[in-house]
């Protein structure tokens, strides 16, 4: 009777989150899934990989240094690799657009208004340390994020409201507003982290000292800014999910940190570590045309990318007012020759980056079409008028570097903005210098900015540039404190409430947020808001062509360049499955250590 009893309570509860739907294996954004219940594994894994051997590498995080292993807060500087420690209730799969699966979630269910889903957690989910994964985790992992978490969870988070235990391992979230497709993706993908530990130890704070997490690996030996060392957990309780099977097979992984670029190339050659992303295109057409490379032993390989490429670019910091003016934010874009730097920096390595969604379908192109319009309509007069023509697209020179048409045309603009010439510096109208500083903590980046920094100086900007170190870079940056400053930002394929954090007005002033620029304007607001609200792809197609059109209509940024691949180089001791993910890279959790490559290479030495 008392079990009864309980049923139908639990019942009751389960069902004030709004009538159920169907548990499922998995969840996408518009219901669609590749892989069927009880499937094997992913098709882009090898399941019969070897576990063991070790993997030294480095971060693609752009950080040279870490004092924290606390990833979940803007405090600190986190060390890379950290979500190895951490299992979530669902996780990607990474050949599909935005599917999720179980992984400490045996299902989810996801209420047919939209307003809740609820999880059944798998009962032998387990912490590094034994202790259960339970419900309470989950809840308090969800707490501690929208409320002490760094500020792109609290913006993620905005329209969860609340998260209920229903069982030791049931869990509800709730939602609130009207876009609501994304959020049980966002939910289910949080890190879970272990309660009792946080009962006893400040989230808030940039520790050296990581709670036992769920995940696949534990932390090894690190010294604080030189080096991290994971290991892989034997006793993982989730090895043989389909989610994991073929997967997480280093016995050890290690990063290493290096404060310039140039050392962990020689780092790579003298075999101090073993595999590198390179992203200096100087460097891949002529550094690595030595001995080990023409003999195979050291494999350059360029693997395909088919994710959105993201937005990189310098970016305004719109918070100054001697950027105030859409004509002197266009001038600038006039004065940075791509051309002349694609051919004579990058080897012709690239293509001209000119959308947020660079190499994605949400792309806009031409002028826009009716599905377009009709979104963008409800904002005519708060949006640039570029926003309702032909997309607005970075300028093409005649590749000399220095195109005299353009920079005629840039100096006519800043004439309009108020900027006049008074000896050899342009000033304002209270006789202020046009002074502008870009913020960099690389100098591979020197060779990049300084012709531009002349193009500047040509018109009568006092331009500069600014290095510092990795740390003094992060703080400046999360403080706001810059002109210009270098970054790079990828969406997913289907994105959703993450735009916030990067766009959004809440997000402008919100220290440490990813909204770089500043950038506040309602109409992106309500823009992002039809985005998240997209039933079906092509919808999300649309939305997402009217916000882009939107965004490059406020001219925030001067756009960099892409290429659609990864480069990268490593010693020929690894293999790798047949098949590559299309969204992610899958080095690290999808290759192994191979011994009869390595007993070879060692041979060869």
């Amino acid at each position: 009777m008392r079990r009864a009893l309980a049923a139908m309570v639990l019942a009751a509860v389960a069902l004030a989150g709004g009538a159920r739907a169907e548990p499922r294996h998995g969840l996408s954004a518009f219901g669609d899934l590749k892989y069927p219940p009880g499937f094997a594994h992913f098709d882009y894994v090898n399941p019969d990989a070897p576990k063991g051997g070790r993997m030294v590498t480095v971060g693609t995080s752009g950080l040279t240094s870490f004092d924290s292993l606390n990833p979940f807060i803007l405090k600190g500087d986190p060390a890379d690799g950290l979500d190895m420690l951490f299992d979530s209730l669902m996780t990607r799969a990474r050949d599909e657009p935005d599917a999720v699966y179980g992984l400490i979630a045996r299902w989810a269910d996801v209420a047919r208004d939209g307003k809740s889903v609820t999880f059944a957690l798998r009962r032998e989910a387990r912490f590094a340390d034994g202790a259960p994964v339970t419900a309470k985790d989950v809840c308090n992992s969800f707490a501690l994020l929208k409320t002490k978490g760094h500020p792109s969870y609290r913006v993620s988070l905005r329209d969860v409201s609340a998260c209920t235990v229903l069982a030791p391992d049931r869990v509800r979230y709730d939602f609130s507003g009207p876009n609501v497709r994304d959020l049980p993706r966002i939910v289910g993908l949080l890190p879970v982290l272990p309660k009792a530990w946080y009962d006893r130890h400040d989230f808030t704070r940039a520790s050296l000292k990581a709670p036992p997490g769920s995940g696949p690996y534990r932390i090894g030996a690190f010294r604080q800014g030189s080096f991290i060392t994971y290991e892989r957990r034997k006793d993982y309780w989730g090895k043989d999910l389909a989610v994991n099977r073929g997967r997480w097979n280093f016995g050890e992984i290690k990063f290493v940190y290096y404060r310039e670029r140039i050392t962990e190339l020689e780092a790579l050659k003298a075999g101090d570590i073993d595999l590198r992303e390179e992203f200096t295109s100087r460097d891949w057409a002529r550094a690595y045309d030595i001995p080990a490379v023409h003999e195979g032993r050291l494999i350059k390989g360029v693997l395909p990318d088919g994710r959105p490429s993201g937005a990189q670019g310098f970016f305004f910091n719109l918070r100054r007012k001697k950027f105030a003016d859409p004509r002197t934010r266009e001038a600038f874009n006039l004065a940075y020759d791509f051309q002349w730097a694609n051919a004579n920096l990058f080897y012709h390595l690239y293509k001209r980056t000119e959308s947020v969604f660079e190499n994605s379908p949400l792309k806009a192109t031409g002028r826009p079409a009716p599905e377009e319009l009709k979104l963008l309509a409800p904002w005519r007069g708060k949006l640039p008028a570029a926003a309702f023509g032909p997309v607005w697209r970075p300028p093409v020179s005649d590749g000399s570097g220095q195109d005299r048409r353009l920079l005629r045309k840039a100096h006519d603009l800043l004439a309009a903005a108020g900027w006049k010439r008074r000896g050899k510096w342009l000033t304002n109208a209270k006789g202020e210098i046009f002074k502008v500083e870009f913020l960099m903590y690389s100098p591979a980046f020197e060779r990049v900015i300084a012709p531009y920094v002349r193009n500047l100086k040509l018109l009568g900007v006092q331009a500069s540039m600014r290095l510092v170190d990795s740390a003094q870079y992060q703080r400046r940056l999360k403080s706001f404190d810059f002109d210009m400053t270098t970054q790079r930002f990828v969406f997913p394929i289907t994105p959703g409430a993450g735009l916030r954090a990067h766009f959004g007005a809440r997000a402008a002033d919100m220290a440490g947020s990813y909204n770089i620029a500043g950038l506040k304007s309602e109409a992106v607001d309500g823009l992002i808001d039809a985005l998240i609200a997209a039933r079906s792809r092509q919808e999300l197609i649309h939305a997402g062509r009217a916000l882009d059109r939107a965004l490059r209509a406020h001219i925030f940024w001067v756009p960099h360049w892409y290429k659609a691949s990864h480069t990268i180089v490593w010693w020929d001791k690894f293999a790798r499955p047949a098949i590559k993910p299309a969204y992610a890279r899958g080095v690290l959790d999808t290759w192994w250590y191979d011994t009869a490559r390595a007993a070879r290479l060692k041979a060869a030495k």
